[in-house]
């Protein structure tokens, strides 16, 4: 176990082990989520994910109950714990082709108890980075990082307030996730996503300073130094031309070959 786990969140993840191990409907335990990572408060709950055979869990997503809420096997306030029943196709398939955020989900998990011999090679292949298509996503994060300082500056000329606050989050998004494909990390989805920013060894300097300025007071003179930052931090193989004619392309035209943009992903 993680040294960092606070004793009550300890007792929580020992009586939830002991809850399931001896159940044969279950082939192993998963325990994720905020505790294991390091990011819990006291009051975190405990995330898992349970193993069933695949009669159990054919059974279960018939009846459409594969979520688990128990607040019994916690004795602090506010605490319990959050899960939910998978099987081993689900782990194949998240190996094969599941998103950033669905494999970051798996870094530093632990096993509470698995009777399954192939569990930790899949757990190893889910969270490897998917190198095969990082030029692709590093090119599109910069291109939508360049297209949303621009979008500031316009959405500032008209006080276009949605706008301005839509271009920030862009801005702040897709400048991070760049750094991310650029540090070979999974994009923890938007809860985490500063957090694991913060941890990422290569980027500029200033560039959390900066970011915080941006979401704080979002403006084209707090977008345009914080995306100077990113741009300049090396050279990213993309022209402005070429970004704003990605964006054309593959954003505003993307209805023309039936595919959905990477900013809706």
């Amino acid at each position: 176990m993680p040294a960092n786990i606070r004793p009550h969140h300890q007792r929580t993840i020992d009586r939830l082990t002991e809850a399931y191990r001896d159940d044969p409907k279950f082939e192993a335990l998963i325990i994720g989520g905020s505790v294991i990572k390091g990011y819990a408060r006291e009051d975190s709950d405990i995330d898992f994910l349970l193993v069933a055979t695949d009669e159990e869990y054919a059974r279960r997503a018939a009846a459409r109950d594969l979520l688990i809420n128990r607040t019994d096997l916690s004795d602090y306030d506010g605490g319990y714990v959050d899960g939910k029943v998978i099987n081993t196709s689900f782990l194949h398939n998240v190996a094969d082709r599941g998103n950033e955020a669905t494999r970051w989900a798996f870094s530093d998990v632990i096993l509470g108890f698995s009777r399954l011999s192939e569990l930790r090679p899949l757990l190893e292949r889910i969270v490897e980075y998917p190198e095969a298509d990082r030029d692709r996503r590093v090119k599109t994060f910069y291109c939508l990082a360049f297209m949303g300082n621009w979008l500031m500056h316009e959405a500032s000329r008209y006080d276009n307030r949605h706008g301005i606050l839509r271009a920030a989050s862009q801005l702040s998004l897709f400048s991070s996730r760049l750094l991310l494909a650029h540090n070979r990390i999974l994009f923890p989805f938007h809860k985490w996503l500063l957090k694991e920013v913060e941890q990422a060894p290569d980027k500029p300097a200033d560039f959390l300073q900066l970011l915080q300025e941006l979401l704080e007071q979002p403006s084209p003179a707090t977008a345009g130094p914080f995306f100077h930052c990113v741009q300049e931090f090396q050279d990213w193989g993309v022209l402005d031309i070429e970004a704003y004619t990605w964006f054309m392309t593959e954003v505003e035209w993307s209805w023309m070959n039936g595919t959905t943009p990477m900013e809706d992903w």
